[in-house]
């Protein structure tokens, strides 16, 4: 699998204000690339796609860079959409509706409704009228801090003794039944994704596999699922056990880094 995109995200303790990404691509993100390009569901059992080995060769680490956010707080213009979705925010900024004069929608400021910016949160029937709405109305700033990988190009590798689905794997990453992204929504994939089915181990295949265009070694480094205390190797936690959005769980696997340098003999067909 190639794995290019002008930013990639690959967060291991992502989560409130600070979202960090790993140097390489995890086999959870991985995995649930797979999984939307294979149509699965969030509450849906992996099944095969765990037992999945895995592996991956930075061919351009890319460079780190940091997005500073402050999301919300202060009042902004009155949207039509506002009100409409909403009964109750319509109710608040009636009086002032009722007193403007010229030009309301997105030259009034929602002085009337506090704290009035942000994304409608915790949606739910209205008790008394069926109707969806807000439960949470308020918001203060967010400031956050995201880390992301600049220009960087991955090849990722997956091993299974059952080629069928290696086959359903490569097709689907090219005709995928849902959105694709590396790591994040806002990092989508550039140009062809799979590299094909190959006969081999993991470390065949990653040492007979030329480097992606725009390489910036010629000695990349790998990182190469393994059996639990093989010498050398270390303990990630980063194998997927379900991404049910409910109870989404992650258990620890074992893995080896080492330096390749590919004698190709498998090239790339790709778009770039």
């Amino acid at each position: 699998m190639r794995l290019a995109s002008p930013l990639q995200s690959w967060g291991a303790l992502a989560r409130f204000d600070r979202r960090d990404t790993q140097p390489r691509p995890t086999k959870s993100a991985v995995i649930g690339l797979i999984a939307a390009a294979l149509g699965y569901d969030r509450t849906q059992d992996l099944g095969p796609l765990a037992d999945l080995r895995f592996a991956t060769r930075a061919d351009r680490p890319g460079t780190a860079v940091r997005d500073f956010h402050v999301v919300g707080g202060g009042t902004y213009p009155l949207r039509p959409r506002d009100l409409i979705t909403d009964h109750r925010r319509a109710a608040k900024a009636a009086t002032a509706l009722e007193q403007a004069t010229g030009p309301t929608f997105g030259h009034l400021s929602a002085t009337a409704v506090a704290k009035w910016y942000g994304a409608p949160k915790e949606i739910a029937p209205d008790p008394n009228l069926g109707a969806l709405v807000a439960g949470n109305t308020t918001r203060d700033a967010i400031m956050s801090t995201r880390w992301y990988l600049a220009d960087a190009a991955f090849v990722a590798a997956l091993e299974h003794p059952d080629r069928e689905l290696l086959d359903r794997i490569s097709y689907a990453l090219e005709h995928p039944a849902r959105l694709l992204w590396l790591g994040r929504k806002s990092c989508p994939p550039t140009g062809s994704i799979s590299g094909g089915v190959h006969p081999g181990t993991l470390e065949t295949v990653l040492s007979t596999t030329a480097l992606l265009p725009g390489a910036t070694t010629e000695q990349p480094w790998a990182w190469i699922e393994t059996a639990p205390g093989t010498p050398g190797a270390g303990q990630t936690r980063d194998q997927p056990v379900t991404f049910h959005p409910a109870h989404r769980a992650h258990a620890p696997r074992w893995e080896t880094r080492t330096r390749l340098t590919p004698v190709p003999t498998i090239e790339w067909d790709i778009i770039p």
